[in-house]
């Protein structure tokens, strides 16, 4: 399998980068810095770019099968102006699978339905402008047609993956408080390997 993989220099796309690799799966990744990545092979494919650049985008799709974004905001809306770059990208070249990260706040509430988490009256979070971007990108990936999944860890310290976690379709996994960066890559590249959890949101957690 062929992957294009942005934000590969993060904590979660580091990770996922790690497994694709060891699972001898071709990775173009598509970097700001290429001498951030860590990683070399010769299934590596490093190009030096911008993820908000239509051109950039479209060169880093070639021959690729599935994309993993585990883009973040940023502090801006880098988010925002990447996804619809890349779901034009995607169906002008036929590439139907893309798996992003998002957060838990985008996620159901389970105490106050019709709400999303980010926007209860008991929510924790002193901004919303983060959970805002990321519900962005899901409606945008939602009205896309394309084959596309969510996934949204909860409160996410660094950590290896232990392989036990709960997911819930569209909501958190009950009393969940917490979930890995190693396990967040787990379940991502588990999930781009596969036609699991399609068309909707995962929410990830211990």
């Amino acid at each position: 399998m062929h992957f294009l993989l942005l934000g590969a220099t993060g904590r979660v796309g580091t990770r996922v980068l790690e497994r694709a690799l060891a699972d001898n799966h071709k990775v173009t990744a598509l970097v700001r810095n290429p001498q951030k990545v860590n990683q070399r092979s010769e299934q590596l494919t490093l190009l030096q770019g911008d993820a908000c650049h239509p051109g950039d985008i479209r060169h880093s799709l070639e021959s690729v099968d599935v994309v993993i974004s585990c883009l973040n905001t940023d502090g801006g809306t880098v988010l925002t102006e990447s996804i619809p770059l890349l779901i034009e990208a995607m169906k002008e070249q036929g590439v139907r699978r893309i798996v992003t990260i998002g957060t838990a706040g985008i996620l159901q509430s389970q105490e106050h339905p019709g709400l999303l988490r980010y926007e209860t009256p008991d929510t924790r979070r002193s901004s919303t402008r983060a959970a805002e971007e990321h519900r962005k990108a899901w409606e945008l990936l939602q009205a896309s047609g394309l084959s596309w999944t969510v996934v949204c860890p909860t409160y996410l310290p660094d950590g290896e993956a232990l392989g036990t976690y709960r997911v819930a379709r569209e909501f958190l996994p009950e009393d969940g408080k917490s979930i890995s960066v190693g396990d967040t890559a787990d379940f991502t590249y588990s999930v781009a390997c596969s036609q699991e959890y399609v068309g909707c949101r995962a929410g990830l957690a211990y």
